[in-house]
């Protein structure tokens, strides 16, 4: 029983940080109510107070989620896997929609960009970002230390290849939205591209 509170309860907070993005992909962050957010996933505004501080944690949530997923599927692969493939399968694998995004599914691909776009620009969020990315970084960091016998308290490895895969994530990110990609490749399609480069070691196009 306790197993099951805990699964809705992560449940909970996953369609709540989902609701909360596209409800402001949609309206913008000064248009979106703790209330509007709640009634989405058809919880109390109290319910949603119990899980985050505001709007932008209940944003930057599922990116934090979604990389510290990587980080234990990168510890739990099977050892004789390489690294990168284990990397690039663990990353690729959190751009697959759960159960929240088909019942909430977003915007005209188009229209999501552009939204996007604006949402990210938020100073409130990109704060917030910030702390969920650099929680990651270093969880992910953590993993590529056990599973490559290296220390992050001594070795530069486990911190510079964590360091890389969050680079690659953010180039891809700021490629599709400033840089007009999403007309032509999809995020899938550029984040790929981003870890196959710096498993090959970045060579010179």
């Amino acid at each position: 029983m306790s197993g099951l509170r805990e699964r809705k309860k992560e449940a909970t907070r996953t369609a709540l940080s989902w609701a909360a993005i596209r409800l402001t992909v949609e309206r913008g962050l000064d248009d979106v109510r703790v209330e509007d957010i709640a009634d989405a996933v058809g919880v109390s505004p109290r319910t949603f107070n119990n899980y985050f501080s505001s709007k932008a944690e209940a944003i930057a949530f599922r990116h934090l989620q979604r990389s510290l997923r990587v980080a234990a599927e990168v510890r739990s692969a099977p050892a004789g896997e390489p690294l990168w493939e284990v990397i690039s399968q663990a990353v690729l694998r959190q751009l697959e929609p759960g159960p929240e995004v088909r019942e909430m599914p977003p915007q005209e691909p188009a229209d999501w960009a552009a939204g996007l776009r604006v949402m990210v620009a938020e100073p409130a969020l990109q704060a917030e970002m910030l702390r969920a990315g650099k929680v990651a970084e270093g969880e992910l960091a953590a993993a590529i230390a056990d599973r490559t016998g290296t220390s992050v308290d001594v070795d530069l490895y486990p911190r510079l290849v964590a360091a890389s895969v969050t680079a690659a994530n953010s180039a891809a990110i700021d490629l599709f939205l400033h840089g007009g990609a999403e007309e032509t490749m999809s995020m899938e399609a550029l984040l790929r591209s981003a870890l196959t480069m710096l498993a090959a070691g970045l060579p010179t196009p």
